[in-house]
Order: C-alpha cells, then sequence, then structure tokens
C-alpha cells in the first residue's frame, strides 16, 4: 500500500499539460476487489494476475527497467498476492494435464497465467521444490509440440480446430517470451524468437490493410470484424513481448524484431483512434457506427497508448487516450464497477445490467498502471 500510496502521489505532483490525474486510490482498491471476486476463466485470471502486477509491483513487472526479478525480495516489492495466487493455480492443476487450467477449449487462455507462475518460481522459499517449474515446462510444451497449428507455424488459438483469435497473441506470446528471458542463453533467444514470430504470423494473418486486426480466421465460426478487445489483446501482448525482448539478456540480438513489434503496435493504436467517439470512447467493432461504446476495449488500447508513448517518445496519440482515460473515469460507479462493457463471451452484445466484465476491470488497472507509470516518467524527466 506504501508503495501505491509514494506512486499517486508522484502522479498528483507531476506536470498536468499533456495528462491528467487518473483514478483516485479508493477507486482502484475497489476495482481491484472486484476484479478477484468475479475473475474465473482462465483468460481472466491471467489477465488480473498482469494487471496486479503492474499496477502494484512495477519493479516484477516487464515495464520496469530491471528483468529478471530479483531472487531475494524486500517488504515493497514481494508479490504476495500474485504469487500467492500463481501457486495455488499449480497446486489445483491436475497430474495428467499440461496447461495450467481448463481453458474451455482455448489453446492459449491457460498460458494467460504464466508470467505470474514464472515469477511465483523465481521467487520460491523453497529452493527444492520444483513443482511450479515443472508445470511452467509442461504448459510451454504443450504450446511449442502438442497444440495445433497452421502449416506455417502459427499456434490455433482452438484446440478442436485450427483457428486463430487475436486474444491470442496477450495471453500465449509473453509467456514463452517471459519464458525465454529467464533462461538466457541460446534456448532462450530461441524462445525470443519464437514468440516474436507467433505476433508477426498472426498480424500476417489477422492485419487488415487499415491497420485494425480482425477477430478470428480460419475454421468454423469465423469474424472478420474489427472487435475493439481483440485489437488491444494483440496491441498489449505485442508490448509486452516487445519489452520483455527488450529487457532481456540480448536485445542486440532482437533489433529488427523489436523496431516491427513497435510499428505494429503504432499501427493499431492509429488506427484505432482514428475511430474515436468526441467524448471518448472506441465502439465495440472499432470501425462500425452501428455497433455500440464499449469501455472494455477503450481502457485497454488506451493502457497500451500510454505505454507505447513512454517506450518511444511519442505523444502523438496521448490525447486521444487522456480523452478515453476521461469516459473510463466517468464509466465506472462508486461501487468500483466499469459499466457500459461488451459481454466478453458473446463479443456482440453489451454486458446485461447487473453483469459485469472480468476483463473490464482488469483493463481499468492496467490503464491506471500505465497512465501513472508515464506520468512518473514526464516527472522525472522534467525535474
Amino acid at each position: 500500500m506504501f508503495l501505491i500510496s509514494f506512486l499517486i502521489s508522484v502522479v498528483v505532483a507531476a506536470p498536468t499539460d499533456l495528462l491528467s490525474i487518473g483514478f483516485n486510490i479508493e477507486t482502484v482498491i475497489k476495482v481491484r476487489a472486484n476484479l478477484l471476486q468475479i475473475a474465473t476463466h482462465s483468460w481472466e485470471i491471467g489477465t488480473a494476475l498482469e494487471s496486479l502486477t503492474e499496477l502494484e509491483w512495477l519493479s516484477l513487472s516487464v515495464f520496469s527497467n530491471t528483468f529478471p526479478p530479483p531472487t531475494h525480495l524486500g517488504l515493497l516489492n514481494n508479490a504476495t498476492d500474485v504469487r500467492s495466487i500463481a501457486t495455488q493455480i499449480v497446486q489445483a492443476k491436475p497430474a495428467d494435464s499440461l496447461p495450467f487450467l481448463d481453458g474451455d477449449g482455448a489453446v492459449g487462455d491457460p498460458a494467460s497465467v504464466g508470467v505470474a507462475v514464472l515469477l511465483a518460481n523465481w521467487t520460491r522459499p523453497d529452493l527444492l521444490d520444483t513443482s511450479i517449474s515443472q508445470a511452467a515446462a509442461g504448459q510451454l510444451q504443450y504450446l511449442l509440440q502438442d497444440a495445433p497449428r497452421t502449416p506455417d507455424g502459427a499456434i490455433s488459438q482452438r484446440v478442436d480446430q485450427v483457428q486463430l483469435w487475436a486474444d491470442f497473441v496477450y495471453m500465449a506470446p509473453p509467456f514463452i517470451a517471459y519464458y525465454g528471458a529467464l533462461q538466457g542463453g541460446d534456448y532462450g533467444s530461441n524462445l525470443l524468437q519464437v514468440a516474436y514470430d507467433q505476433c508477426r504470423l498472426y498480424r500476417q494473418y489477422l492485419r487488415d490493410d487499415g491497420g485494425l486486426w480482425r477477430h478470428i480466421t480460419l475454421g468454423t465460426g469465423q469474424d472478420s470484424s474489427h472487435w475493439g478487445t481483440g485489437n488491444g489483446w494483440a496491441a498489449a501482448g505485442m508490448l509486452r513481448v516487445l519489452e520483455t525482448i527488450r529487457l532481456s539478456q540480448s536485445p542486440f540480438q532482437f533489433v529488427e524484431q523489436q523496431a516491427n513489434l513497435t510499428s505494429w503496435i503504432q499501427e493499431i493504436v492509429s488506427a484505432a483512434w482514428s475511430f474515436q467517439k468526441p467524448n471518448g470512447t472506441l465502439y465495440n467493432y472499432i470501425d462500425d457506427d452501428t455497433s455500440f461504446a464499449d469501455s472494455s476495449s477503450t481502457a485497454l488500447l488506451a493502457s497500451v497508448t500510454f505505454r507505447i508513448a513512454a517506450l518511444t517518445g511519442d505523444f502523438t496519440y496521448i490525447p486521444a487516450a487522456n480523452r478515453a482515460l476521461s469516459v473510463i473515469e466517468s464509466s465506472v460507479n462508486a461501487d468500483g464497477w466499469l459499466l457500459n462493457t461488451v459481454d466478453p463471451e458473446t463479443f456482440n452484445t453489451p454486458s446485461q445490467p447487473g453483469s459485469y466484465s472480468p476483463e473490464g476491470q482488469a483493463f481499468v488497472l492496467l490503464l491506471q498502471a500505465a497512465h501513472r507509470d508515464l506520468l512518473k516518467l514526464l516527472f522525472l524527466t522534467r525535474a
């Protein structure tokens, strides 16, 4: 709590000519509590764990300037909640299962908890306990050896057919990259390349000429629309891979890959904000005015925009992200629930009254963390 309070104080003191202040700490606490209450599916839990890491334990995330995480954790960076949940997941995993969790038919979704599991393994108190590392190795094996693929190597998002979803880019490649960064050496570099290649292949299959990504391609039940959350998943996933490569032991082996990932993230950001409505929102199908306003994708894409601006120094789309932040602030009610979200399981209908989006709750925390960190950067560079 001290760490969060300190960073909030930095935000208040920082220059605000480009950025607004963001959420107050009371709202953040409520959003967090609600998220942990309703996150049950594998991808929801994985996104929750990543949002907690970025919000509460910045020094342990890929958006810090230190990597890998320290062997010994202090009082202010012990990631107790993230490590506890990740450890419980491993302990509950059936012995005959390679994926961490039941993915409800999805290949990539269980891997979304993988970075948290690797963090838990890296900082485990009992160095003789190999259960967490074995679970992580099993999940990696499933992705790289057992999961269905396209002929050119794109890992399927679905178990029952070869099908590519934009969502996959947030779920699996960041885990593969993080595993590689922790391993180091030639094997680690190979995994970093694999993570990059998955992003490249998914973009090859899903990107349209305008820069936005289609949601689902190949197989039965394709969705050629430019789903807002899908574009957010893709951009945010590539961003995590980019940052993992950048902070790895071998970033100079991946100069071209880093440049490509940066460009691919920016093309989604640029295309998405060109359809932003005057009040700051994006529609569920970004370029479809017959769709409806969706706070989930708006929050996620705003978080990516703040993060990529911090990395590149290009503030072109900060005004758009700032407008998005404003509408997200007004969309979180007094109880800490994000309203006006898409139903994350139908993709094409709003959440029903009294029903809330777990991933939307996590996106609010990701947005808060990204915005806070950019403000902190501005404060430090202008001081």
